[in-house]
C-alpha cells in the first residue's frame, strides 16, 4: 500500500504528534508498505530561531521517506508551542505531491490544525483518514474553526480516528462525526532483568518547562518529599536554564535537558516511578506508555487524557491535578510500600502490550482499508454534497456536534468546585465589562478632545520629577523591608541590594499579575539570595506581613487627612472615628485571637477544626510579623522608612497635580486623598492594574472634593497610573535581567509558592520510620 502521512507540525521541533508519525511510518516500512511523510522542516539558522522565540530546532537527519515542506513559526496554543507552516510555498508543494504521488490513502494528522490539514482535505484525490490528537474544552477557538467552515471541511474524511476518548470527546463535541479509538503506539522492548534496587526513590519527569506540564508543582512536592525520604529527581525535556528559575534548592535534582530516544528510555528504565503532574490539555500522554514499556509505574494527574491510559491503583496512581501535597504523599507512600511499587511495575509492562506498535499499526491499516472500500457517491446530489462537504464522504447518516457531559473527574472535597470557579470568572468578567462600559461613557460624557487637551497641557518636566520621586519611594520601601528581614533572619545574611532586587521585581509582578502574586515573587527572590532558600522562604514570606501592617497604618493616616479635608466626607464623622481606631482594633484581634481560637481544637466538628486551625495559623503568622518591633533600632528603621516611602508617593502625587496646573485647586491634602482612594480601590482589583477603577477614583476625589474638571481629573488619573506602571517597569526589568530571570520564570514559581507540609505516614508514626529499611 502506498501511504502519505501529512503532519502540520515541524519535523525539527518534534513533539508527541511528530514522534507518533515517525514511529508509524517506520512500522509501515517494516511491514513492506511504501510510505511518504509530508511535514514542515526548519533548518537551524538565524531566521528559524527568530520565528521560534530563540528556540533552536533539533538537528535531525532527513529520512528517505520525508518530503520537507518548508519552515514554520512558533505559536502558543493549548498551553504549549505549536510550530506551524507560515508560508504558501509548503501548501503548494503538498498539493503537487498528493495529486501526483499515486497514493492509495492519505492520512492527515490533526486535520483541524491549519493550514496543511485544511487544504489537504479538499485537494487530495485519494481516500482520506484523519487522526485527532488534541483534547480541548475551549469553545472560543473550536467554534471559531466552525465559523471558518471546519465541519464541512472535515466531512471530506472517509474515516475519523481519535487517539483517546478525550480526543474523541473534543471532536464529537465541536465538529460531530464518527470516531474509532486507536491509541498512540510505543516501542515495547524485551524487559529481561528487573530494576536494580536503590537506596532512594528514583523519580523521573519527561516534558517541557511549560505551565501545562506542571513541573513547578512537582518541584514543590519534591522539596517537601526530600525532607522525609531519600529521593532523587531526573528531569528530561527541559534544560537547566528553564528549570533553574523554578528551584529553591536543587539538591537531589538532575536536569538532562533534551535527549535522544535511547537516553530517555534508559532514564525511564532506571526510574522507580514516572511523575506526570500535567494541569490539563492532555489527550493521551505518550510518555505514560513509554514508562509502561520500561516497566515503570506512573503517578499522574487525574485528568481526562491520562484516565484513558492509567489504571488507577494497578499500573499507576492518579492524584488531583495541581495538588502538590497529594503528589508528595503519593510518592512517599510508594517508597514506603516497595512490594506495591514492584507489582505496579509488572502491571505497567503488561499493559504496554496494548500500545505496542505492531498492534496499533495493524488497527491503522484496518482504518485505511475501510477508507479505500468506502463506496462512491451514487447520485448527482451525493456527488455534489461530498464535493462541497455538506454530505459526509463515508455516505453514512450525518452525526451532528452535540453538547456532551464533561469527562473531567469530579472536584475533590475541599477544592473549589467548577460552578463556583465559573461564577467567580463571570463576576470578574462582568466587573471588567462594567469598567470598560463606564470608561467609554466617561470619555463620551467628558469629551475625548478635552481629556487629550488636558494630557497635552501637562508639563513633561514635572511628570518626570514625579516619576523620579515614585522610583525613590520604591527604594525606601526596600530599606524598610531589609530591616524587617534582618530581624526575622538574625543568622542570615540579608543585604540591602537583595531587598531592593526583591522589592523591584515584586513591584513589577504586582503591576502585571493578578492575585497579589508580586508578594511571593519578591519573597522568592530574596530567599534564593540567602543561600538557604527552602528553609528561609516561609520566613521571608512572613516578613511581608509586617510591611502590610505598616501599610495599613499609613492608609489610616492618609484616611484621616482625607476625611478631614474633602468636602464629600463632611457629615461622616463616624467614618473618621472608625479610621482612627481601626489599627488598634486590628492589633487587638491579632494579639488575642489565637488563644481564643485554640478552643476550636476540641470541637467534634472536623470542618470547624480545620477552619479554626487555619485562622489560628494565619493570625500566628501576623503576630510573627510584629517580631521586628522587638528590636528598637530595626523597628524604628522599618517604621520610618515604610512611612517615608508613603510620604514620597504622596509628594509624587502632588507633583503630578503641579504638572497639570491643578495645584491652585488641589493641594497636598488632595494628593493624600487621591493616594488613599486608589490604594483602597486596589484591594480587590477587577482589571489588570485596576485599570479604569483607578481613574474613576481620581475623578471622584478631584472633581467632587476639589472642584477639578472631570477632563483634568481623568487626565491626571491616566498619567498617575502611567507613572506607577513606568516605575514598576523601569525598576523591575533591570532587576529581572540582573537576576537572570524572565517574567514567565517568576510568574510560574510565584503561582506555586504555598508550602507543602506532609503529615506523618501511619507506618512512620508507629514504626519510627523503620519502613524505609524495607525498601
Amino acid at each position: 500500500m502506498r501511504i502519505a502521512l501529512v503532519s502540520p507540525y515541524s519535523w525539527t521541533y518534534p513533539g508527541g504528534v511528530t514522534r507518533h508519525i515517525e514511529a508509524l511510518a517506520e512500522s509501515f516500512l517494516t511491514d513492506g508498505h511504501d510510505v511518504r511523510v509530508l511535514a514542515p522542516f526548519d533548518p537551524d539558522d538565524r531566521r528559524t530561531r527568530l520565528l521560534h522565540r530563540g528556540a533552536a530546532p533539533q538537528r535531525r537527519e532527513v529520512p528517505d521517506y520525508l518530503i520537507p515542506l518548508g519552515g514554520t513559526i512558533g505559536l502558543r496554543a493549548n498551553g504549549a508551542v505549536s510550530n506551524l507552516m507560515a508560508t504558501p510555498n509548503g501548501v503548494s508543494r503538498m498539493r503537487h505531491e498528493l495529486r501526483n504521488g499515486g497514493y492509495d490513502v492519505v492520512h492527515l494528522h490533526e486535520p483541524i490544525v491549519p493550514r496543511l490539514g485544511w487544504d489537504a482535505c479538499v485537494s487530495a484525490n485519494a481516500p482520506l483518514v484523519g487522526t485527532f490528537h488534541a483534547y480541548s474544552t475551549n469553545r472560543i477557538t473550536n467554534n471559531m474553526a466552525n465559523v471558518m467552515g471546519a465541519r464541512r471541511m472535515l466531512n471530506h474524511l472517509h474515516v475519523r480516528v481519535a487517539v483517546s476518548e478525550a480526543a474523541a470527546w473534543t471532536a464529537q463535541r465541536f465538529f460531530g462525526g464518527r470516531y474509532r479509538i486507536i491509541p498512540n503506539g510505543v516501542a515495547v522492548p524485551d524487559l529481561g532483568t528487573p530494576k536494580e534496587p536503590s537506596d532512594r526513590l528514583r523519580v523521573a519527569f519527561v516534558g517541557q518547562a511549560v505551565e501545562r506540564k506542571g513541573l513547578p508543582i512537582l518541584l514543590r512536592a519534591f522539596e517537601a518529599l526530600r525532607e522525609h525520604i531519600p529521593v532523587e529527581l531526573t528531569i528530561v525535556g527541559a534544560n537547566r536554564e528553564e528549570v533553574e528559575p523554578l528551584l529553591l534548592d536543587d539538591r537531589g535534582i538532575t536536569v538532562l535537558g533534551r535527549v535522544d530516544d535511547d537516553e530517555k528510555r534508559r532514564v525511564l528504565e532506571r526510574a522507580d516511578v514516572l511523575c506526570a503532574p500535567s494541569l490539563g490539555g492532555e489527550s493521551f500522554g505518550m510518555v505514560l506508555t513509554e514508562a509502561f514499556a520500561a516497566g515503570t509505574p506512573v503517578v499522574a494527574s487525574d485528568i481526562a487524557g491520562y484516565r484513558d491510559v492509567v489504571r488507577d491503583g494497578t499500573d499507576g496512581v492518579l492524584v488531583p491535578r495541581g495538588d502538590a501535597t497529594a503528589l508528595a504523599e503519593t510518592l512517599r507512600d510508594l517508597w514506603l510500600e516497595p512490594r506495591r511499587r514492584a507489582a505496579m511495575g509488572v502491571a505497567a509492562a503488561a499493559h504496554a502490550q496494548r500500545f505496542a506498535w505492531p498492534r496499533v499499526s495493524a488497527e491503522v491499516i484496518d482504518a485505511y482499508q475501510d477508507a479505500i472500500e468506502t463506496p462512491s457517491p451514487r447520485t448527482t446530489a451525493e456527488r455534489i454534497g461530498v464535493r462541497v462537504g455538506t454530505v459526509p464522504a463515508d455516505l453514512k447518516p450525518k452525526v451532528r456536534a452535540q453538547r456532551l457531559a464533561s469527562i473531567e473527574p469530579p472536584p475533590v472535597a475541599g477544592t473549589r468546585r467548577p460552578a463556583i470557579a465559573l461564577l467567580r470568572r463571570v463576576v470578574m468578567a462582568l466587573l471588567a465589562l462594567a469598567v470598560v462600559a463606564g470608561s467609554v461613557l466617561a470619555f463620551r460624557r467628558i469629551g475625548v478632545d478635552r481629556v487629550v487637551n488636558a494630557l497635552l497641557d501637562s508639563s513633561p518636566a514635572w511628570v518626570l520629577v514625579g516619576l523620579g520621586i515614585m522610583c525613590a519611594s520604591m527604594a525606601v520601601r526596600a530599606v524598610a523591608w531589609r530591616a524587617i528581614l534582618e530581624a526575622a533572619l538574625p543568622n542570615g545574611r540579608v543585604r540591602l541590594r537583595d531587598a531592593m532586587q526583591g522589592t523591584f521585581i515584586g513591584v513589577l509582578m504586582s503591576a502585571t499579575l493578578p492575585a497579589r502574586l508580586g508578594e511571593p515573587s519578591r519573597a522568592l527572590i530574596v530567599a534564593r539570595r540567602t543561600g538557604r532558600p527552602r528553609e528561609h522562604f516561609p520566613i521571608v514570606l512572613g516578613t511581608i506581613v509586617s510591611q502590610t501592617l505598616l501599610n495599613i497604618v499609613a492608609l489610616v493616616l492618609l484616611g484621616i487627612v482625607t476625611f478631614s479635608s474633602v468636602s464629600i466626607f463632611s457629615g461622616h464623622q463616624d467614618a473618621l472615628l472608625f479610621a482612627t481606631i481601626a489599627p488598634l482594633v486590628l492589633l487587638a484581634i491579632v494579639l488575642i485571637a489565637p488563644p481564643l481560637l485554640s478552643a476550636g481544637r476540641h470541637t467534634r466538628f472536623t470542618k470547624l477544626q480545620e477552619l479554626t486551625g487555619q485562622a489560628r495559623r494565619a493570625l500566628g503568622r501576623v503576630r510573627d510579623g510584629l517580631m521586628v518591633f522587638r528590636n528598637p533600632r530595626l523597628g524604628a528603621t522599618a517604621l520610618f522608612a515604610q512611612l517615608g516611602a508613603w510620604v514620597l508617593q504622596w509628594i509624587s502625587c502632588y507633583v503630578l497635580l503641579v504638572a497639570f496646573g491643578l495645584d491652585d485647586k488641589a493641594d497636598l491634602t488632595a494628593a493624600a486623598a487621591v493616594l488613599f482612594a486608589v490604594n483602597v480601590t486596589a484591594v480587590l482589583p477587577a482589571t489588570p492594574s485596576n485599570l479604569g477603577i483607578f481613574q474613576a477614583a481620581c475623578v471622584v476625589v478631584l472633581h467632587k472634593g476639589y472642584g477639578v474638571s472631570q477632563a483634568d481629573a481623568l487626565g491626571y488619573g491616566i498619567v498617575l497610573q502611567a507613572v506607577e506602571i513606568a516605575t514598576a517597569v523601569l525598576m523591575g526589568m533591570p532587576a529581572l535581567l540582573k537576576e537572570g530571570l524572565s517574567w514567565k520564570d517568576v510568574r510560574l514559581r510565584a503561582m506555586q509558592t504555598s508550602p507543602v507540609k506532609l503529615r506523618a505516614h501511619p507506618r512512620q508514626r508507629h514504626a519510627g520510620g523503620a519502613a524505609q529499611s524495607e525498601a
